[in-house]
Order: structure tokens, then C-alpha cells, then sequence
């Protein structure tokens, strides 16, 4: 399975973002797959399209709550969230990687695909190489 990181999902939903329809066709073609949505890529997605600072205009929090609907109402979608060994994951990614500060965030979604089962984490961002239990793929990059 595929789960899909909170970069991704902004840019499908931003049409100002400079990798709006190739992030728009990826998340299409996964959609038609069984795939995973971390709860943090959720909870991270409405801070960022409706920030102010962020985007000029920010996404209308209730648009950016009808793209977080359409998603968790896609038939393939599974929702990601923490489980009993969530903790144990977590923390020791934390400490292997040596991980603080704002990339624990990274280290939460990597967590949750590692419990999940997750196969692969579509994300355009590198930092995610520091987990090596979690095996990644940029679709915004052109395969050779």
C-alpha cells in the first residue's frame, strides 16, 4: 500500500502551486489503489493551505475541509493512526535517527507507515532518507 505525505496533498489542492497537476494526477492514480492518509498529513495539510503567511489567499477553511472529506471518502483510503505499538515505532526511530525538534513530525508519519504496513510513502521530501524502515518515492520526479 501507498501512503500519501501532506506535501503532496497540498499541492493537489493548491491550482497556484508549481506542482499542482503532476501532485493532481498522482494523487488520482493512487486514489484508484488502496492507500493510506496519515491523520498528521491531515492535521498538517489545514495548517499549511489555510495559513495566511503561507499562501495569499489562504484556502477558506471550509474548502480545505471539503478536500479532507473528499479524501477520507474515497473506497480505497485508510486512514492512518496511532495503534498500541505506535510508541514503541516512534520512539525508536526518535532515538536511532536522532531526531528532534520539528522533524519529529516526520518521524510520526514515518511511525505510523511502519505500523500500517505501509509499502511505499509518495512525498516530495528528502528528509524522510533518514528512516530507513520507510522506503519512498517522489512522483513529481520523472523516473529513469
Amino acid at each position: 500500500m501507498i501512503a500519501v505525505d501532506t506535501n503532496l496533498l497540498v499541492y493537489a489542492h493548491r491550482v497556484d502551486s508549481p506542482w499542482h497537476v503532476q501532485a493532481l494526477r498522482s494523487l488520482v492514480s493512487v486514489a484508484r489503489l488502496p492507500w493510506g492518509l496519515p491523520w498528521s498529513c491531515v492535521h498538517e495539510f489545514l495548517s499549511i493551505v489555510t495559513h495566511p503567511r503561507i499562501f495569499s489567499p489562504p484556502t477558506p477553511l471550509v474548502d480545505a475541509c471539503k478536500a479532507v472529506s473528499g479524501w477520507l471518502a474515497a473506497p480505497t483510503v485508510q486512514v492512518l493512526a496511532e495503534t498500541p505499538d505506535y510508541w514503541e515505532t516512534l520512539s525508536r526511530l526518535l532515538l536511532e535517527s536522532r531526531i528532534s525538534g520539528p522533524r519529529v513530525h516526520d518521524a510520526r508519519i514515518a511511525a505510523l507507515c511502519m505500523v500500517h504496513g505501509i509499502e511505499v510513502l509518495w512525498t516530495a521530501d528528502r528528509d524522510f532518507s533518514r528512516f530507513p524502515g520507510v522506503a519512498t518515492h517522489n512522483p513529481l520526479v520523472a523516473s529513469r
